[in-house]
């Protein structure tokens, strides 16, 4: 077990600007697709909840099919918590035992945990207003996350006056000229690579 605070994913990283400068993960998986749908499990006030966010969530680029159950999860807390309000609405907070002791409404413990757990999930999922404060939202996520996979050099040079041309630069053929050499009459004048610095 490890000790410390919970690492953050890669994305929201990325998104507040990486405050500890740390590296990234970059095998990190990258889950791509559609909107979750809503679960039809989720009462009546948790499925207005999930309607509310998930667009919201799903345009910002935190909520995937993958993060579908973290969601509905908290959707489902926050259903609880509203039905618990409403009884504590209509019943005393504390209340007398038969036995004579006074005792707290259980509809406020269970409202209680439910806020508990609120908590817990809207941090993962960025909905307060201090994890907010720490993401920066990505536009574009698709090219900057791509990891480059080659690079290549090219050497631009004029032919003749006019005439434009590009050549691949690779290993075997390196037609370099070196500082004050003219070349073979139409490459490149002056060409410095790391071991002429």
């Amino acid at each position: 077990m490890t000790l410390g605070r919970k690492p953050q994913p890669t994305a929201l990283r990325r998104a507040a600007g990486n405050p500890g400068k740390r590296g990234y993960n970059h095998d990190e998986p990258i889950i791509e697709g559609d909107m979750p749908d809503c679960p039809p499990h989720l009462s009546a006030e948790a499925q207005k909840e999930w309607h509310r966010l998930a667009g919201a969530l799903h345009q910002a680029g935190i909520l995937t099919f993958a993060d579908r159950a973290a969601l509905a999860a908290y959707c489902q807390c926050y259903g609880r918590w509203v039905e618990c309000e409403e009884k504590l609405a209509s019943t005393p907070t504390m209340f007398k035992t038969p036995s004579g002791y006074v005792q707290q409404s259980p509809w406020l413990a269970v409202a209680n945990k439910q806020l508990e757990l609120m908590g817990r999930y809207m941090a993962e999922l960025g909905l307060t207003p201090a994890a907010r404060s720490r993401i920066v939202a990505l536009r574009d996520v698709g090219p900057e996350l791509d990891r480059v996979e080659k690079i290549e050099f090219v050497v631009v040079y004029e032919a003749a006056p006019g005439e434009r041309r590009e050549q691949l630069l690779n290993q075997q053929a390196q037609s370099v000229a070196k500082p004050g050499d003219r070349g073979d009459g139409g490459g490149p004048r002056q060409i410095f690579l790391d071991g002429d610095l």
